[in-house]
């Protein structure tokens, strides 16, 4: 069986990810990070470079799965001639610093025939590791790694892997478990699996019954927050991107990046998100990620960091992996950390100012950092940036980037009056004022459309955010004919582009998806606009998008029906949680979202 991106479930222990197939093989494991190097990475590759199945050996007839309720344990259902069978997957969550990923086959009905196939290659698939029989399972070994796999299961090697079969009957459990530890380190000590499950199962349904109620769509709302917190890093509270690296914006392309790192241009979206689900305990942390991340000398902010705050996110391609269905190169790190976005100051200074809403004795930190930021927009406002697309063909003067810079002095005052501080506020709204001027002058084509960058005509998803981010009210006619533009020219099947990648000077080249995430802005704009049925219809069929245990990745290839991009996405699983909540307000005297009100 072929997996496709939306094949996979995500296991999580908030530390590091998982990614699992429909056919009960796990290819995709990093331990014990998010960004560290997998020791499963078929994903990106064949089963040669690492992965673990466990499933029927037989003919399969059906496979049923899903989450068990605000959990991301995972349970799947195998349906032979012979009976039927359950396994159940995740990755536990401790207190003891134990990483580890626990399977557990249960028989249904009748008796099953079981095949185990283990092939752990360190490393991205590059390491064969050195194994040896331990009680109840095997030790795996390579350079600083270890991992040691407990089971009652006869194991055998065969070649570089591990093979097993066993039969499962009705009332049968057969435990499976693969602990991680630094290789000159003695193995942690085994927990039984099912109470690992079960711990597990009452750890996550506790954090979920936190949540607010958002009726009718409760379900979505609730399983997309439940994506964020698995892919939170615990130890720092930092959002990572996504979990995987590589997986692409087009099947057989070259947009292939590394998205296990957290982007500060994530931070108002995600802090507004666990803010109105009610989860204040999260949306504290990531913001105290921020201030640490963001502090030093402003000059020296990145776009995005590692998962404690790492600045070096070095890229480089692993030639050894092929790529998920041939799609080339594999990369690790991310160069678009060195780049200069304008965008993201006004990102990081309005999540401080949407932060306030979060009680945390900080205020002096938050507004020394705050301010070093709008003096690097004071000074860099004017200069051509490399844009919220993080485009490689050279830096521009992009419209979205200037909204942002108004943002970032917009928010600055109005901070200034929040806080009670000393400011130079007269000056702070005459730069507002002239970076407002400039954008209306310019930023505008003459057919009354907000263009990609200034003085330019081509059209750009990210305008939809002139009235999310408070520069225009939506029924403003600019406004109005950019979403129409953006309706008729950038649209296929109700699902929106970023650009047009054909007459846009990417520095990439080569074609992608739909983006969700602008896709859910359009949503936004035309509630906004009072369109409710309009923003409903477009928001119902994103979430059909889903896949059956209700993960989205970042883009969706319409005329091929499929996901595109790393998988689960958070950008897009926070813009459902947004527009979700703001539709679930649309009936009442509640006003619609808009960032800065």
């Amino acid at each position: 069986m072929t997996n496709r991106i939306e094949d996979y479930a995500l296991l999580s222990d908030t530390e590091s990810a998982a990614l699992v197939g429909r056919d009960g093989s796990i290819d995709w494991l990093t331990f014990p990070r998010f960004d560290s190097a997998a020791c499963f990475a078929a994903l990106l590759g064949t089963p040669d470079h690492g992965r673990w199945l466990l499933a029927p050996a037989g003919h399969i007839r059906n496979i049923e799965r899903h989450y068990r309720p605000g959990t991301l344990v995972l349970e799947t259902r195998f349906t032979t001639g012979d009976g039927v069978v359950d396994l159940i997957d995740c990755m536990p969550i401790r207190d003891d610093g134990r990483l580890d990923i626990v399977r557990l086959v249960r028989g249904v009905s009748g008796t099953v025939a079981m095949q185990l196939h283990l092939t752990v290659r360190m490393d991205y698939g590059s390491i064969v590791p050195w194994v040896r029989r331990v009680d109840n399972g095997l030790r795996i070994v390579a350079g600083p790694d270890a991992l040691t796999l407990t089971t009652p299961v006869d194991l055998r090697p065969e070649g570089w892997s591990t093979v097993a079969e066993f039969a499962v009957g009705a009332g049968d459990e057969v435990p499976f478990a693969l602990a991680w530890n630094p290789s000159h380190l003695d193995p942690p000590s085994p927990m039984p699996v099912t109470e690992s499950i079960d711990r597990t199962t009452a750890w996550w349904e506790e954090w979920s019954n936190q949540c607010t109620t958002f009726e009718p769509y409760e379900e979505p709302i609730r399983s997309s927050l439940t994506v964020l917190k698995g892919l939170t890093y615990a130890p720092t509270g930092g959002i990572v991107a996504a979990p995987t690296t590589s997986l692409p914006e087009m099947i057989g392309g070259s947009r292939n990046w590394d998205y296990r790192f957290c982007w500060l241009r994530d931070a108002t979206f995600t802090l507004t998100s666990l803010l109105d689900a009610g989860y204040t305990q999260e949306a504290a942390a990531w913001r105290e990620w921020l201030l640490r991340a963001v502090a030093g000398r402003p000059e020296d902010v990145q776009i995005m960091y590692g998962p404690a705050g790492e600045h070096r996110l070095t890229e480089i391609e692993l030639p050894w992996l092929p790529g998920f269905e041939e799609s080339r190169p594999v990369r690790t790190g991310n160069d678009a950390h060195s780049q200069f976005q304008l965008d993201v100051y006004g990102e990081v200074v309005d999540a401080f100012f949407e932060g306030e809403r979060v009680t945390i004795d900080d205020q002096p930190e938050l507004w020394k950092v705050g301010r070093t930021l709008i003096d690097v927009v004071e000074r860099r406002w004017h200069e051509p940036d490399d844009g919220i697309w993080e485009v490689r063909g050279g830096r521009r003067h992009f419209t979205h980037s200037k909204v942002m810079a108004w943002v970032a002095m917009d928010r600055a005052v109005r901070l200034a009056g929040v806080l009670g501080t000393d400011a130079p506020i007269a000056r702070w709204q005459a730069i507002r004022d002239e970076i407002r001027a400039e954008i209306l002058t310019r930023g505008v084509s003459d057919r009354g459309v907000f263009v990609q960058e200034l003085d330019g005509r081509t059209l750009d998803a990210s305008l939809l955010l002139v009235s999310l981010v408070g520069f225009l009210p939506a029924t403003d006619p600019r406004v109005a004919n950019t979403v129409k533009a953006i309706q008729q020219e950038l649209t296929h099947d109700g699902f929106v582009y970023r650009y047009d990648t054909s007459t846009t000077n990417d520095g990439v080249g080569g074609r992608e998806g739909t983006f969700l995430m602008c896709t859910f802005w359009l949503a936004d704009v035309l509630l906004q606009q009072g369109k409710v049925g309009e923003a409903r219809a477009i928001f119902e069929r994103l979430v059909a998008l889903r896949n059956d245990v209700g993960l989205l990745a970042e883009m969706y290839d319409p005329a091929a029906k499929r996901m595109l991009g790393n998988f689960p996405q958070a950008f897009s699983h926070t813009a459902l949680v947004s527009t979700g909540i703001a539709l679930s307000r649309a009936d009442t005297a509640t006003p619609t979202w808009q960032r800065g009100c």
